[in-house]
């Protein structure tokens, strides 16, 4: 597993006022930046068909392209996680929605305006046009905006979603570090990106809006409670 270092914000400060480093005026020469080119080392990877373990808000995440068959089977493979079973997918802001989703209901709709990015995956009717072996054969699919920079930074560079599955062996506890990726998935990762442990370090919060009503599959970081209050009428539960 190779392992690359998110630079910090303290990063960028302290470069910028470092006199050995010469900027774009003085050389002439554009140079991408440390977090610009761990972008493009993840990119080049996953085009590949190669896994991505990354930050996230919530816990650190295992990427495949989701159009890439073959990462994605190198996924189910590395988590130990079986094929019948759909992973989330993350994108890069509520825009993408559209081409993914078959419809978008209004109630689902106000929670992405208010919650993303953020701790909340919301399951929709998958639209004819977007296919995915991370669906498992399924017809909705589970969409989230992560409050955090790598992941969208990724997606938007790569012009795809990618999966936003846990980086652990399926069954196992979920990563909040690298060093706990690694552990659990090693060289089944072909590159992980660190930046630290995640803020909030618990599962996002799932509701699935693919039926009729809107149903809790998972409370995680945002509270049933919190949800309710912003919808104005109560969750039923999965299996109501």
């Amino acid at each position: 597993m190779r392992i690359l270092n998110w630079p910090s914000p303290a990063d960028s400060v302290a470069n910028s006022k470092n006199p050995l480093v010469l900027t774009q005026a003085e050389t002439g020469i554009v140079q991408a930046s440390p977090a610009e080119s761990i972008v493009a080392a993840a990119v080049e990877c996953l085009r590949k068909g190669g896994l991505v373990a990354l930050p996230t808000d919530t816990l650190y995440g295992l990427a495949a392209a989701a159009s890439n068959d073959a990462g994605v089977r190198r996924l189910f493979e590395a988590k130990k996680r079986p094929l019948g079973s759909p992973l989330p997918v993350l994108i890069a802001d509520l825009k993408q929605v559209e081409s993914i989703a078959a419809r978008v209901p209004p109630a689902a709709m106000r929670l992405a305006e208010r919650f993303w990015p953020g701790p909340l995956t919301l399951v929709f009717e998958r639209s004819p046009r977007f296919r995915s072996l991370a669906l498992a054969g399924g017809e909705s699919v589970a969409l989230r905006v992560p409050d955090h920079d790598v992941p969208r930074l990724i997606v938007r560079a790569l012009g795809e979603p990618i999966t936003g599955t846990s980086a652990n062996l399926s069954g196992r506890p979920p990563a909040t570090t690298v060093d706990a990726v690694a552990r659990q998935l090693g060289e089944s990762v072909n590159l992980a990106i660190n930046a630290g442990p995640c803020a909030i370090g618990v599962e996002s919060t799932v509701i699935d809006f693919s039926g009729d009503v809107p149903r809790l599959l998972r409370e995680g970081a945002l509270s049933r409670g919190t949800l309710e209050a912003v919808l104005g009428t109560p969750l039923l539960d999965a299996k109501e």
